[in-house]
């Protein structure tokens, strides 16, 4: 089963919304997860971020893959050090 971090739309038309949730790779954008691990709203100046960072570890520890967009928001939470190789 590959597990993937990324992020569920849960916001109305042109008023996005999102959880970052722990789901499988297989499963539809909206569909079944196994666990929220946190919120992203990007409507609001700045955008707001919450995360918790010590299930995301725990979940990336057990082999789970953020998607790019959680990556980078992971980064800017301070859950994972940007890539000093790049």
């Amino acid at each position: 089963m590959a597990v993937k971090i990324r992020l569920k739309r849960i916001g109305m038309k042109k008023h996005p919304f999102y959880r970052v949730v722990v789901t499988d790779g297989r499963n539809p954008r909206d569909g079944n997860f196994i666990e929220e691990i946190g919120t992203y709203d990007p409507m609001k100046q700045p955008a707001e971020i919450k995360i918790d960072n010590e299930k995301a570890l725990s979940w990336m520890k057990k082999g789970a893959q953020p998607s790019d967009t959680v990556r980078v928001l992971l980064k800017k939470t301070g859950a994972i050090q940007a890539d000093a190789g790049k």
